[in-house]
């Protein structure tokens, strides 16, 4: 089991609302928050609210990989075929049915993120009762839940735009009024912000723990929370302006993070790796899983384990544009021909493309063994490639079957170094200070350039180089922005981010629907694929939830 501090703990609340004669007696096995009295009960409690961030449901994961890449450019849905989970099907292709007989998908992952949200807040009540002198820690407590809800907001806002902001001082009387508009959106961002905020202000430099947040971890994520709020939307959604002075927060907050202990791995394949590799120099925050902790199978990331290339899997399939775009001319990206035509053996390709992408007839997992075609489901429908960075070699102890499907303990990073050097880089672009962003790319493109180790059977494919002013390229700002958002896709790619920046950019139908223009006739599901500018960025509130509400939560524009 890994030396970490957040092992499966089963605690839970009863609903506050007032119930009558025999429902007033107490379950049986129940902890309700009137039991949270003694410190170890509160800590319990905490780590209740941890443990809530990765217990992912198999196909309504955290790590967002249906929402960010199958709903973006980066990958395939995968499965069987249309059916095979059809609501991801339905985002994939921006189809009606997300708007109305789809919405399950999104209810279900809209009501378990307030379930953890609800962890924490009940963490927060039972922190108020106690105090400094019996708990010493319990700023660093308070501190530590604020981020997490922070965290679980900042997630339904990207999805939802329009969300209620949930916090411990509120009843359920409360809860039941308030609208998901009562805030504007900008409101709403400023909430999040300020759960950081007080994170990034409270917390310690080093957590004693492996697991917990600290100060850096705070400072990045508040970061990331400014960069998203930068960018103003109107109420249909479209980029209206960008904010200077939070683009200016952005670049502190992430110098915070650069002058901290915290840096690059010195291989990209490291970040990606289980047991001595997890919460590496690069790892910032990662929600943690273990084995042999006294359950059935252990604290395993469910949330991945349809992604494995296995009957029941399949999922999350790296998209042939994305594959397409890690071609190389002279060492820099192919920008304007990369999806001409396809990768071919003889294409030379930056070496992140095999930590990203399990190719047919290449080593899977940095193995020996050969990752074959015949593990594709429907090829014909979802190509041939699969998903690397989540998942493990199968023949590890970090493998572990669970029924029908395969999970694995490998911890998930939800935040790396590496986002921070780009999040810099897009903030002094946008403030006119593109040379200054050149540094950080070329420090994550050289990286890249040295991540081989693990992948010598690749060797004659790799090249890639620095952006190099005057010689091989022209650094202005227009050009700056387009390497940076290609670093991002590059860097970040299948880790759950890609749609939302295409949102946070304002281009999503630009760039979705000339992806749908050239995959159409590879993938026949795509011809009648468009995304609808005013209506897609964001997913329909659901029905259910408005319904719960009585008619009190409001509909995303366009739905």
């Amino acid at each position: 089991m890994k030396n970490i501090f957040i092992l499966f703990v089963v605690l839970s609340f009863v609903p506050l609302a007032s119930c009558s004669k025999f429902l007033d007696q107490k379950a049986y096995g129940v902890l309700t928050e009137d039991d949270l009295t003694t410190v170890e009960q509160i800590e319990n409690s905490v780590i209740s609210a941890y443990a809530g961030i990765g217990n992912d449901e198999i196909n309504r994961p955290l790590s967002l990989w249906g929402y960010g890449n199958v709903r973006a450019d980066d990958a395939y849905k995968g499965g069987a075929d249309e059916n095979d989970n059809d609501l991801l099907h339905w985002l994939e292709i921006c189809s009606p049915s997300v708007g109305n007989v789809g919405m399950w998908y999104n209810d279900v992952f809209w009501y378990r993120n307030y379930i953890v949200i609800s962890r924490i807040n009940s963490a927060l009540r039972a922190l108020d009762n106690v105090s400094e002198g019996q708990m010493p820690l319990k700023t660093t407590r308070i501190a530590e839940m604020r981020f997490l809800r922070g965290h679980i907001h900042f997630i339904q806002k990207i999805i939802f735009k329009h969300i209620p902001f949930i916090t411990e001082d509120m009843s359920p009387d409360d809860i039941s009024n308030e609208s998901n508009v009562a805030l504007s959106s900008d409101s709403v961002w400023l909430k999040i912000a300020e759960d950081f905020e007080f994170a990034y202000n409270n917390l310690p430099v080093v957590q004693p723990e492996i697991g917990r947040a600290n100060k850096y971890a705070a400072a990045a994520y508040l970061a990331k929370t400014y960069l998203y709020k930068a960018y103003r939307q109107d109420d249909m959604h479209n980029v209206t302006s960008i904010d200077m002075g939070e683009l200016q927060k952005v670049i502190d907050l992430a110098d915070e993070v650069i002058a901290s202990p915290y840096r690059l791995e010195n291989d990209f394949a490291f970040n990606f790796l289980p047991g001595q590799y997890e919460n590496g120099p690069e790892a910032l925050f990662s929600v943690q899983y273990s084995m042999d902790d006294g359950t059935t199978y252990g604290r395993l990331n469910m949330g991945c384990a349809l992604t494995t290339p296995t009957p029941g899997g399949d999922f999350n399939k790296p998209s042939q544009d994305l594959v397409n775009a890690f071609k190389t001319v002279g060492g820099l990206p192919d920008f304007d021909n990369y999806s001409t035509a396809d990768l071919s053996e003889t294409d030379k390709v930056d070496p992140r493309l095999f930590h990203t992408v399990a190719i047919p007839g290449k080593p899977y997992k940095y193995t020996d063994v050969n990752f074959e075609a015949n593990q594709t489901r429907n090829h014909t429908m979802y190509g041939l490639y699969s998903s690397l960075k989540e998942n493990v070699d199968p023949a590890s102890p970090f493998y572990v079957k669970t029924g029908p499907w395969y999970a694995n303990s490998k911890n998930w990073i939800v935040l790396r170094y590496a986002d921070v050097l780009l999040m810099k880089a897009e903030a002094l672009i946008e403030t006119g200070r593109h040379n200054e962003a050149l540094p950080l790319i070329n420090q994550i493109r050289s990286r890249a350039q040295f991540s081989t180790q693990f992948i010598a059977f690749a060797a004659g494919n790799l090249a890639i180089t620095t952006y190099q002013d005057g010689t091989n390229c022209n650094w202005t700002e227009d050009f700056a922005r387009k390497a940076l958002r290609w670093e991002r896709r590059l860097e970040m790619a299948m880790e759950g981010c890609r749609f939302f920046d295409l949102v946070r950019w304002g281009i999503a139908d630009q760039v979705m629907n000339m992806y749908y223009a050239n995959e159409k006739d590879a993938h026949t599901y795509y011809r009648n694929a468009y995304f609808e500018k005013n209506k897609f960025e964001y997913c329909a509130i659901p029905v259910e939830q408005i319904n719960w509400s009585k008619g009190l939560y409001k509909q995303n524009f366009g739905y």
